[in-house]
Protein backbone atom coordinates (compact mmCIF):
# COMPACT_ATOMS: atom_id res chain seq x y z
CA UNK A 1 0.00 0.00 0.00
CA UNK A 2 1.79 3.23 -0.98
CA UNK A 3 1.91 5.96 2.17
CA UNK A 4 -1.05 8.30 0.57
CA UNK A 5 -3.60 5.12 1.13
CA UNK A 6 -2.22 4.29 4.56
CA UNK A 7 -3.17 8.52 5.46
CA UNK A 8 -6.40 7.77 4.28
CA UNK A 9 -6.84 4.88 6.19
CA UNK A 10 -4.94 6.38 9.65
CA UNK A 11 -7.21 9.57 9.61
CA UNK A 12 -10.70 7.04 8.88
CA UNK A 13 -9.10 5.59 12.62
CA UNK A 14 -8.61 8.42 14.16
CA UNK A 15 -12.16 9.64 13.34
CA UNK A 16 -13.94 6.38 14.44
CA UNK A 17 -12.30 6.63 17.62
CA UNK A 18 -13.35 10.04 18.13
CA UNK A 19 -16.73 9.76 17.16
CA UNK A 20 -17.35 7.47 20.25
CA UNK A 21 -16.67 10.17 22.89
CA UNK A 22 -18.73 13.03 21.33
CA UNK A 23 -21.80 10.70 19.36
CA UNK A 24 -24.30 11.94 21.67
CA UNK A 25 -23.02 15.58 21.88
CA UNK A 26 -26.16 17.26 20.40
CA UNK A 27 -29.90 16.67 20.37
CA UNK A 28 -31.80 14.73 17.78
CA UNK A 29 -34.63 16.19 15.63
CA UNK A 30 -37.27 14.76 18.03
CA UNK A 31 -35.50 15.52 21.13
CA UNK A 32 -35.50 19.21 19.51
CA UNK A 33 -39.72 18.60 18.72
CA UNK A 34 -39.81 17.66 22.79
CA UNK A 35 -37.86 20.54 23.74
CA UNK A 36 -39.67 23.01 21.26
CA UNK A 37 -43.36 21.70 22.41
CA UNK A 38 -42.53 21.84 26.20
CA UNK A 39 -40.84 25.60 25.98
CA UNK A 40 -44.23 26.73 24.03
CA UNK A 41 -46.30 25.39 27.07
CA UNK A 42 -44.40 27.08 29.31
CA UNK A 43 -44.38 30.43 27.26
CA UNK A 44 -47.94 29.91 27.29
CA UNK A 45 -48.18 29.08 31.07
CA UNK A 46 -46.48 31.93 31.33
CA UNK A 47 -47.86 34.18 29.17
CA UNK A 48 -51.25 33.16 31.36
CA UNK A 49 -49.69 34.44 34.47
CA UNK A 50 -48.17 37.72 33.29
CA UNK A 51 -51.43 38.87 31.28
CA UNK A 52 -53.44 37.87 34.40
CA UNK A 53 -55.41 40.80 36.78
CA UNK A 54 -53.29 40.35 39.81
CA UNK A 55 -49.90 40.56 37.68
CA UNK A 56 -50.88 42.76 35.53
CA UNK A 57 -51.98 45.55 38.19
CA UNK A 58 -48.90 44.96 40.23
CA UNK A 59 -46.60 45.39 37.32
CA UNK A 60 -48.50 48.55 36.53
CA UNK A 61 -47.69 49.68 40.15
CA UNK A 62 -44.29 49.10 39.66
CA UNK A 63 -43.88 50.63 36.20
CA UNK A 64 -45.88 53.85 37.81
CA UNK A 65 -42.90 53.90 41.44
CA UNK A 66 -40.58 53.81 38.62
CA UNK A 67 -41.29 56.46 36.23
CA UNK A 68 -42.57 58.96 39.59
CA UNK A 69 -39.12 58.39 41.36
CA UNK A 70 -36.88 61.06 42.48
CA UNK A 71 -33.62 61.52 40.61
Amino acid sequence: MNAKGEAVRTGFRRRLRGRGASGDAGMSTAEYAVGTIATCGFAAVLYKVVTSGAVSAQMQQLIERALSAQF
